[in-house]
């Protein structure tokens, strides 16, 4: 039970809902939808695969970053709670679980498989050497509603709603992340760790972050105008853009109310999607 509850500590199982509802966003979209319970079920697998490798590498590569920071010193890795040969283990599970999923939804699936493993290994360290990594992280969600859609589809075909998906996931979570670096900006810029709150202060920083949220609320509002059209898919939009505003509102406090704010901003975006789908 103790390994247990530190693996559920070291990889934040809740915060998989960011990318499953976008994933599964897309796949929707895709489907026109419902779709099979097998493919539901191995989007589950590929999803929570991919999210368990991302963060178990971030934590390995930041886990002397992680020791030097008050307020990550007590993550599982940097406080010895979890070794280094468990981490890599948690990296090899999330792995096969990633691969063998992507292999059984289809042959494409798996061939672009490799794709979010390489952003999964770049963006950890771009915050050694530019102020731009949050887009990095932002991006490798991004590929979630794509990967969504091609999951259903199998193919390319007529994938602009789920690229303006992946539009609205790109400055969603780099805003997102942008909040996030307020919290370690003086350890950041006396640690030479790369943010746009280090490199240009909170104030510039969280604007920044506020435009990205707006063009991220574009992006479903022009989703609305190219593919639903329908007025009760009107709600959960609104409902959305009210979220991303109150993330603002604290003026970039980072806390547990922060981190449920997001996790409510993707289920109004896969309500979003299957309100536009189903209801009139």
């Amino acid at each position: 039970m103790t390994f247990l509850k530190t693996l559920s500590g070291f990889l934040r199982i809740e915060h998989t809902f960011f990318s499953l509802s976008v994933i599964f966003a897309g796949a929707f979209l895709a489907a026109g939808g419902i779709f099979s319970a097998r493919l539901f079920v191995l989007i589950i697998l590929v999803g929570t695969g991919a999210r368990t490798l991302a963060l178990a590498l971030n934590r390995i590569f930041d886990r002397k970053i992680d020791r030097e920071n008050p307020r990550t010193a007590k993550r599982e890795l940097p406080s010895g709670k979890m070794s280094m040969n468990q981490a890599v283990g948690v990296v090899a599970v999330g792995s096969l679980l990633y691969f063998v999923s992507a292999y059984l939804i289809c042959p494409l699936v798996f061939l672009l498989s490799p794709i979010p493993i390489v952003a999964f290994f770049v963006y950890p360290l771009m915050k050694r050497f530019t102020s731009l990594c949050h887009f990095g992280v932002g991006f490798s969600l991004a590929l979630g509603p794509m990967g969504g859609w091609i999951a259903v589809r199998c193919s390319f075909e007529d994938m602009l709603p789920a690229i303006i998906l992946a539009i609205f996931t790109f400055f969603w979570i780099s805003g997102f992340d942008i909040i996030y670096a307020t919290a370690d900006e003086e350890f950041d810029r006396r640690n030479g760790i790369f943010s746009l709150v280090a490199r240009f202060g909170k104030e510039r920083a969280l604007f920044v972050s506020k435009i990205s949220h707006l063009i991220s609320f574009g992006s479903l509002v022009f989703l609305y105008i190219v593919s639903f059209r329908t007025f009760f898919a009107i709600l959960p939009l609104v409902l959305c853009g009210y979220l991303l505003y109150l993330e603002h509102g604290s003026f970039g406090q980072v806390d547990s109310t922060f981190f449920r704010t997001n996790i409510l901003i993707g289920f109004m975006v896969l309500f979003f999607t299957l309100a536009g789908i189903y209801l009139p």
